[in-house]
């Protein structure tokens, strides 16, 4: 639905006539490039959503890392930040605070400061940040330039929406909780920076995040044009949730996930319904999945502390194969 209400826009604004743009509507991604110079560009990208935790701070701190993510997933370094907040009447502003401490914290960590922001009255509480950062024209990373033969790596666990669904039902352990806060309130910083390190042998990169693994990684293989092969047993997950994903404790973009994305999935080994339907599980502030040339793979693995969870093949444009 997004995509056909945005389609127009793209209409309005030929490439041809903003040759700066680097990326925009025409060439969806992580985030908008435009370009200032030969040697510097601009990275812009916005993301909030309604509180995942119930901690304020815990919140206001994984809404920025998330924000953030775009900007490590084009290979930019985040220069400041605005705050979005949607925030009730009702709610008191000590709460707000809050919120608002743990995003500014975490953007502090990125290197980056908080320059002002925007808030608006609302039935339910949203937060998040208005991102820009910067980023060497000729060396930022699009989702579009993965290769058949690349080895795909996931730099963080997956499992925050059968997770952040427990928490809120009651049903997740403090350990697994904790754990699926601290990896969604952690920086892309680290990944982001092993991935510039490897330079020309790093093809293609995205962050994962509401669309899930599949969603993401479609979006990887059909601008690539080619296809992914992923390998289940390689994938990690957090603690607690597969256990969570058996009880089938999922969120509901995870069906809407598959509803749409399932049409691009193809099973080459038997999975039980719950695992299948993790793939599509959205997560919040997810790492980066990078295609990485295989002869750099170990040494990426190493400096990301990611993990290789598959392959670029060729393949019918989009197709994520599970084996």
């Amino acid at each position: 639905m997004l995509g056909q209400v945005v389609r127009p826009l793209s209409d309005l604004f030929q490439p041809k006539d903003y040759p700066a743009l680097l990326v925009g509507l025409a060439q969806p991604d992580d985030a908008a490039v435009y370009r200032l110079n030969d040697s510097q560009a601009i990275i812009s990208t916005a993301d909030f959503f309604p509180p995942v935790v119930d901690d304020p701070y815990d919140f206001g701190a994984i809404a920025a890392a998330n924000a953030l993510s775009d900007v490590y997933a084009m290979g930019g370094d985040p220069l400041f930040a605005l705050n979005l907040v949607a925030w009730p009447d009702d709610v008191p502003a000590e709460t707000l605070a809050e919120v608002l401490r743990g995003g500014a914290e975490k953007v502090r960590e990125a290197g980056a400061v908080i320059a002002g922001g925007h808030t608006v009255s609302d039935r339910e509480p949203k937060y998040g940040l208005a991102v820009t950062g910067i980023a060497h024209p000729n060396h930022i990373f699009t989702k579009g330039g993965a290769r058949p033969g690349d080895v795909l790596v996931l730099t963080k666990p997956l499992g925050t929406g059968t997770i952040t669904t427990a928490i809120k039902r009651g049903q997740a352990h403090a350990d697994d909780a904790r754990a699926c806060v601290d990896s969604m309130a952690h920086l892309n910083r680290h990944a982001a920076t092993a991935a510039r390190a490897s330079g020309s042998a790093v093809h293609a990169v995205t962050d994962i995040t509401g669309f899930g693994l599949v969603g993401h990684g479609h979006e990887m293989a059909h601008l690539s044009g080619c296809g992914l092969r992923l390998q289940y047993d390689q994938l990690p997950w957090l603690p607690g949730a597969e256990n969570y994903a058996r009880e089938w404790i999922f969120p509901g973009g995870t069906e809407r996930n598959e509803a749409y994305y399932a049409r691009w999935l193809v099973l080459e080994r038997s999975l039980s319904d719950w695992q299948r339907m993790l793939l599509f599980d959205p997560q919040t502030s997810g790492g980066l999945l990078a295609a990485v040339q295989r002869d750099q793979v170990e040494r990426f693995v190493r400096e990301s502390r990611g993990r290789a969870i598959g392959e670029v093949v060729s393949h019918e444009p989009g197709m994520i194969v599970v084996v």
